[in-house]
């Protein structure tokens, strides 16, 4: 694996590298530049190779959010809803830079996420059709109208696959938008099924803060599966 960093405006991305020609493309937004204990556990569950493009150095409340939201609570701070802004600059800036660095042309690109990240994946297959695959760990599907939103909107092209995974007590909270969560997931989850599309589900131990780097891995190793073959 070689690691290669680059910049795009302000956003910092982090490459890492397959070693082979034409592996997958995997997009990883992250909070806090997280994506090398990402693809450290990715190696610890034995995923197949592919390229990873950490892209971090977010305004995070405001690229990973479809629309305005107000706080959930005190000393909160608002969703500003600059993710259509942000899609521009990753699809016509950072992963065009990505594809000129990586062997070959990737059989398939996804795109993978941990909360608002989460969010966000699900969001850009409403936007664009630049993206095969898609895992949302503990993806904040309690955003404001966002279930709606799935609902009554069409996908711009249906994933190969899409991978939804959340900790099992992360519903359990008094706050009455976060609580919706695993209601929202399970519900958006039935309903890709109902439009025959493959959907896994996964429901791991602990609230929102735990081991967010493994199931990062999982999901994207979800994801990734069909191209050992």
């Amino acid at each position: 694996m070689v690691k290669e960093v680059f910049k795009v405006k302000e956003k910092e991305a982090a490459l890492y590298k397959a070693e082979t020609e034409n592996a997958p493309l995997i997009v990883l937004n992250t909070f806090t530049g997280e994506g090398a204990a990402v693809f450290a556990a990715m190696r610890e569950l034995s995923c197949p190779a592919c390229n990873l493009l950490e892209v971090g150095n977010l305004d995070w409340d405001h690229d990973m959010s479809p629309w305005d939201a107000p706080p959930l609570f005190p000393k909160d701070t608002p969703r500003t809803g600059g993710a259509d802004e942000y899609l521009d600059l990753l699809l016509n800036g950072i992963i065009p830079e990505a594809r000129k660095r990586i062997k070959g042309e990737p059989s398939f690109t996804g795109i993978a996420g941990y909360s608002l990240a989460g969010l966000f994946a699900l969001y850009t297959v409403y936007r664009t059709d630049a993206f095969d695959r898609v895992a949302s760990m503990s993806g904040s599907l309690w955003f404001p109208d966002f279930r709606e939103y799935v609902f009554s909107h069409d996908m711009r092209k249906k994933p190969d696959r899409i991978y939804l995974s959340l900790g099992d007590a992360e519903a359990k909270t008094r706050n009455p938008v976060l609580k919706t969560v695993r209601k929202n997931t399970e519900e958006i989850a039935e309903y890709y099924r109902s439009l025959g599309m493959d959907v896994t589900y996964e429901l791991n131990p602990g609230n929102h803060f735990r081991d967010p780097e493994l199931r990062s891995a999982k999901g994207i190793l979800a994801i990734l599966r069909e191209a050992e073959t």
